[in-house]
């Protein structure tokens, strides 16, 4: 499998092997250990404007995820990006009194979730990917979740 981590802010971010590694283990428990990844860390400038562009909402957010979608008649193992943003991930760490890593790895396995085809509009389908992210979150060594 194959994560490549972007970064495209001056805020701190963790090192790409740990984002990385969170990315692996979340498509590893869904079994998706051949697909790509693209993880881009961005601004907030860089955020609001994706937000804006794809989902109509004019701010910042602290994960997107763009799956990839094969052209016709071909198949490949890309399953998308996932930008995050480094300002708001970090505000959002400090409000919640999680270490910063803590709520990366979230972010990260979150994201990877959503290119893997899991949702969380009804209760149901978020109750499954909150069960996926916790087991996951504890296999990369978190136990606060």
């Amino acid at each position: 499998m194959t994560v490549a981590v972007q970064t495209a802010t001056a805020a701190p971010v963790p090192a790409a092997a740990a984002l990385s590694r969170w990315a692996r283990a979340a498509l590893a428990q869904v079994g998706r250990a051949g697909g790509e990844v693209t993880l881009r860390i961005v601004d907030e400038a860089e955020s609001a404007s994706l937000n804006r562009d794809y989902r109509g909402r004019a701010r910042a957010t602290n994960v997107l995820s763009f799956p990839f979608e094969d052209p016709p008649h071909t198949a490949t193992a890309i399953l998308g990006d996932v930008v995050l943003c480094a300002p708001l991930a970090l505000r959002e760490a400090a409000q919640l009194g999680r270490a910063p890593a803590e709520h990366w790895a979230h972010l990260v396995v979150h994201g990877v979730l959503h290119l893997c085809g899991y949702d969380h509009q009804g209760d149901a389908e978020a109750a499954t990917m909150e069960t996926l992210e916790s087991a996951i979150l504890r296999r990369c060594g978190f136990t606060r979740i």
